[in-house]
């Protein structure tokens, strides 16, 4: 919203400071710290509404230690986030950018799903929320929506240099260059760092591929949305964990959004993706500031409302910079409560066909129930996992220079 004021004054009206507005980095600090006044300054008063109308945690009895302390602890505090993530967006952010539009629009959606199967929680008293199908018709459809969209909008191209970007006594030469529809994203351990769709794909018929593409963002989608879900099981592991995947996108955006740096690092240049840094700034700062309330022992759980949204927000950054390939590695956290879920339920199942009783693999899943079982303390398997989340992060940006 302050983006267009400031950019007329600085072009018509040619106010003195007002030019400062379109920097990246200044309205990505701004994004930043608004995010974070949001979450702290108003979270407690945010915190006593909810609490006030009785919207607390239900715990259901998993014979961990501390479960019975957390019960009637405010939940749907997701709200906190979500107001600190489009708030400075929408200030902050070009909201001409399709790039914004769509992060905006999935925050939104996936928020929305994440509320309702919140409220049904809540107010309706049935544990077991929203029914599963329905979260995962919510999950296709915003996939839907943001496939189709990176794959035909005009906007969505990168940028192919014909002649190296140089720069030589401070004199920057611009080279050649063509913006170009391409279906490539970024894959590491391979030269150029990266990998074209459409030659995968292309002898399916120009018909199919789109088709394709989209089921690959769906199930993208869908997997980290539902990963972040399964993660926020014990406080602040959800959000820290997510506030140091949107740091490694953040960089990733920068560098992406800027002709030189991409170039001298080789990472796919994506015209306009920069903008991409003031969301992910807003990102950052709602996951801090919640953590400020959320850290254990936690005041307020994020809820649905915060982790759907959050994974499925990282997903869409991921794709619309072509690095949701390096979610494996970026999204490590999520994908190993993923998987551990995934395989204590196959084994067990598998166990009670063939020996007539079920076995398990993990003492509990998600893992980080495992290591609660094994009566490790919550702050130390938070903070444990945070560390394996920075290490995975730096293994990430490392591995664009690795091959």
């Amino acid at each position: 919203m302050l983006y267009p004021i400031f950019e007329y004054l600085d072009q018509v009206w040619d106010v003195p400071g007002a030019g400062v507005f379109r920097y990246i980095s200044f309205r990505a600090g701004m994004a930043a710290l608004v995010s974070l006044i949001i979450t702290i300054t108003f979270g407690n008063q945010i915190i006593n509404w909810i609490r006030n109308r009785q919207i607390g945690e239900t715990v259901r009895d998993l014979g961990l230690e501390g479960q019975a302390q957390k019960k009637g602890t405010p939940t749907m505090g997701g709200l906190m986030i979500l107001a600190a993530i489009v708030i400075p967006t929408l200030l902050f952010g070009d909201l001409d950018n399709i790039y914004i539009i769509l992060l905006l629009v999935t925050t939104i959606w996936l928020g929305g799903i994440g509320f309702v199967d919140d409220y049904i929680k809540v107010f309706k008293k049935n544990k077991e929320g929203l029914k599963g199908r329905f979260k995962i018709v919510g999950q296709i459809g915003i996939g839907v929506i943001v496939g189709a969209t990176l794959y035909f909008h005009e906007d969505v191209v990168i940028r192919e240099f014909s002649t190296p970007v140089s720069v030589e006594s401070g004199v920057v030469e611009t080279p050649a260059f063509q913006d170009v529809k391409a279906l490539k994203t970024t894959i590491p351990f391979v030269k150029n760092n990266e990998l074209d769709y459409e030659r995968l794909l292309g002898f399916l018929g120009e018909s199919v591929t789109p088709i394709l593409y989209i089921l690959v963002v769906i199930f993208i989608i869908t997997a980290v949305s539902n990963g972040a879900n399964i993660t926020d099981g014990i406080d602040g592991l959800a959000a820290g964990t997510s506030a140091i995947i949107g740091l490694t996108i953040a960089i990733f955006a920068y560098l992406s959004g800027n002709a030189i740096f991409s170039q001298y690092l080789n990472i796919m240049y994506i015209p306009n993706s920069g903008e991409l840094v003031i969301f992910a700034s807003a990102f950052i700062g709602a996951c801090i500031g919640f953590l400020w309330y959320n850290a254990y022992p936690a005041q307020v759980f994020m809820g649905d409302t915060g982790s759907l949204m959050l994974g499925g927000a990282i997903a869409v950054m991921a794709l619309t910079l072509r690095k949701e390939l390096l979610i494996p590695i970026m999204c490590g956290i999520f994908v190993i409560e993923n998987l551990s879920v995934v395989l204590q339920v196959s084994y067990f199942k598998y166990t009670k066909k063939k020996y007539g009783e079920g076995r398990r693999i993990f003492l509990m899943s998600p893992l980080h129930h495992h290591y609660q079982k094994k009566n490790i303390p919550e702050a130390k398997i938070v903070t444990r996992f945070w560390i394996v989340g920075i290490l995975l992060a730096v293994i990430t940006l490392a591995t664009l220079k690795l091959r």
